[in-house]
């Protein structure tokens, strides 16, 4: 049976770590370590090898414990791919309205990216769970702010360039969670296949988050 997305989980620890290109082999290692340091929310790339098989893996291996999504679902096949490895949640990095209502379809949550308030609108009212404004690092903080002045009732997930100097910004300033990349995935760390060192920076993002909840 398929695990659904967890929204308890992700409110908990509403930051999706981002996993593109890393090692396949190192899939599984890596998750423990996120799982062990409190973090609840993974996303794994489709343009990354290996992507669909290490998403049945994990989805099997941490039901109710994680929340593993596809990223860089671009088209129909990839979503197909996604869904047949039983994502639980769905990233775009665009909008394509066929990818968006078959997922409304599935009850699968999608995430699609989008940049300008017009895109981010229409992203939203197509279906998506939550909206990737995407990339963050051209846009910063303020730029959520003043989207939803106007659109107070969206849901936004700041992506690209987010790293423990401003991650609380985005989330001051309204976002409903953080997509994060390499700041959370260090490849150096990742290449010594250092696990201690690479626990001790999911930890440091996840107390910045419990910092930002206790102030």
């Amino acid at each position: 049976m398929k695990n659904k997305f967890s929204a308890e989980l992700f409110e908990a620890v509403p930051l999706i770590g981002i996993m593109r290109n890393l090692p396949a082999e190192h899939t599984a290692i890596i998750a423990e370590n996120y799982l062990q340091a409190g973090l609840t929310c993974m996303e794994i790339t489709m343009n990354s090898a290996g992507a669909a098989d290490n998403i049945a893996m994990l989805t099997k291996s941490y039901a109710g414990k994680l929340n593993i999504g596809a990223g860089t679902v671009c088209d129909m096949h990839d979503l197909e791919k996604a869904l047949k490895a039983n994502a639980q949640f769905i990233v775009t990095p665009i909008i394509n309205k066929e990818v968006i209502k078959a997922c409304v379809a599935e009850k699968v949550p999608i995430f699609p990216g989008a940049y300008t308030p017009s895109e981010i609108y229409k992203a939203w009212h197509l279906g998506a769970a939550m909206v990737k404004v995407f990339p963050a690092t051209s846009l910063g903080p303020n730029y959520i702010k003043e989207v939803l002045a106007p659109l107070n009732y969206l849901k936004l997930l700041p992506t690209g360039g987010i790293g423990l100097n401003n991650l609380t910004s985005y989330l001051s300033a309204g976002a409903k969670g953080v997509g994060l990349g390499s700041h959370l995935f260090p490849a150096d760390i990742i290449q010594k296949q250092d696990w201690g060192a690479l626990q001790k920076t999911f930890i440091l993002f996840k107390e910045a988050y419990t910092n930002y909840l206790n102030n």
